[in-house]
């Protein structure tokens, strides 16, 4: 629901660039899994489709944007989302096992929108 591993990935590659935050894509959910079991082996494709998506977004849109903003990171977050679910789609051949982000992650969508702003915000005064 809040889809934690996402957050990660949005700020590292918003910040930090297209290296740092696809290492994090990667490495963020390959060491949650092998340490704690989640997410389930099962889904840890699909998931780190989507974080290396996510990395790509926003590492463009820090670039195309040169400073935080809340629009750009809405975009990013739309582009993972929805390049991420198609593919998905097309991995389980399972719509509703597709849009499962969409239908119980709007919090966490939500938080990587304004928590994810405002930590970048915060970030940059440093």
């Amino acid at each position: 629901i809040f889809l934690p591993i996402y957050f990660f990935t949005l700020i590292a590659a918003y910040k930090y660039g297209i290296h740092v935050g696809l290492l994090t894509a990667v490495l963020s959910p390959l060491a949650n899994h092998l340490l704690f079991g989640m997410p389930p082996a099962a889904v840890l494709p699909a998931i780190m489709i989507k974080s290396v998506i996510l990395a790509i977004a926003a590492a463009l849109a820090s670039k195309h944007a040169g400073k935080v903003s809340l629009p750009a990171i809405l975009l990013v977050i739309l582009a993972y989302q929805l390049v991420g679910t198609g593919i998905e789609w097309a991995m389980t051949q399972n719509f509703a096992i597709a849009v499962q982000d969409f239908r119980l992650g709007v919090p966490g969508m939500l938080i990587q929108l304004f928590g994810g702003y405002f930590l970048l915000r915060a970030i940059a005064k440093i």
